[in-house]
């Protein structure tokens, strides 16, 4: 049998391996030092909060939820695994117009994720004060643009530096660098309240 040269070995081995890291799976690091955290194929980097009755699940590329609870108002929310400090987070969003929802960052209480105990970053287009809407922080910071997201794909650009806040939605800077020390760090929570919701193309960078 022909013997196959060391160097065309070697060069297999290197292919193999370029191979093994195309692309960025859930969890995993690209060279810009992105974390995706939702891929579209699992919920691997997520958790249901403690006693959260809902059915959190992947349809078609994005996570959907079926809340189980015939409390209208009741909150339910789904948990990253991981806790971050400084960074900037990029996600996209699919709501209807009466839907209320919202992703937190630096949930410090990850089995009682509230606004007391983290920031949420609110998707609430009908909210009696909608200074405090969609786009906004809430008890933190007006949105200085007030947008409508209903029924269509929306994107957060999402930078929390020390104790510094800068929020974009759909390319539109709604927080410019508020101001809050509460909570240095923590988990990441995507929320659904009422209406349809859809997560997709989950990303964190930190900082």
């Amino acid at each position: 049998m022909a013997r196959i040269p060391t160097f065309t070995i070697a060069l297999l081995f290197v292919a193999i391996a370029g191979l093994q890291y195309t692309g960025t799976a859930s969890g995993q690091s690209d060279g810009d030092g992105w974390i995706t955290l939702f891929d579209g194929n699992n919920l691997d980097q997520w958790q249901a909060e403690a006693g959260n009755n809902a059915t959190w699940r992947i349809e078609d590329g994005s996570i959907a939820v079926e809340k189980m609870d015939k409390d209208p108002k009741a909150i339910v929310n789904l948990v990253s695994k991981q806790s971050f400090t400084n960074f900037e987070l990029r996600a996209e969003f699919w709501v209807s117009d009466d839907a209320n929802s919202g992703i937190y960052i630096r949930c410090t209480d990850p089995s009682k994720v509230s606004s007391k105990s983290a920031y949420e970053v609110n998707i609430f287009d009908t909210r009696p004060d909608p200074s405090f809407g969609t786009g906004a922080i809430v008890d933190v910071a007006k949105a200085a643009t007030v947008l409508k997201t209903g029924g269509k794909w929306n994107t957060y650009d999402i930078v929390a530096i020390d104790s510094k806040f800068t929020v974009m939605l759909n390319g539109v800077k709604t927080v410019d660098g508020a101001q809050d020390s509460r909570f240095p760090s923590g988990r990441i929570a995507l929320q659904y309240g009422q209406g349809t919701v859809k997560f997709r193309k989950v990303q964190i960078k930190p900082l």
